[in-house]
């Protein structure tokens, strides 16, 4: 069988995991992202350089969703990662 070189997500898989992985057990949650962004001239050689922006993903995590959010971002962490009877 060959070696699996790439798992890929989609946002709900991945807030999932986070729910899990952060121990959290009730609430709406939401994927969080940040961004950075910075300005500069960019170009394969000095005659061919032309303004540019680049945008970086600086963190991902979890935040509690507001009543407005929209419902296909959020998950009820209650229903993905119920507490364990113990």
């Amino acid at each position: 069988m060959p070696d699996v070189e790439t798992y890929s997500f989609s946002h709900k898989e991945l807030l999932q995991l986070m729910i899990e992985a952060s121990n959290v057990h009730e609430g709406e949650w939401q994927l969080q992202v940040n961004f950075g962004f910075t300005a500069g001239n960019f170009g394969p050689s000095e005659n061919d350089v032309l303004p540019g922006a680049i945008a970086v993903i600086s963190q991902i995590g979890i935040t509690r969703a507001k009543a407005d959010a929209p419902k296909s971002l959020v998950l009820d962490a209650a229903k993905v990662n119920p507490r364990r009877p113990t």
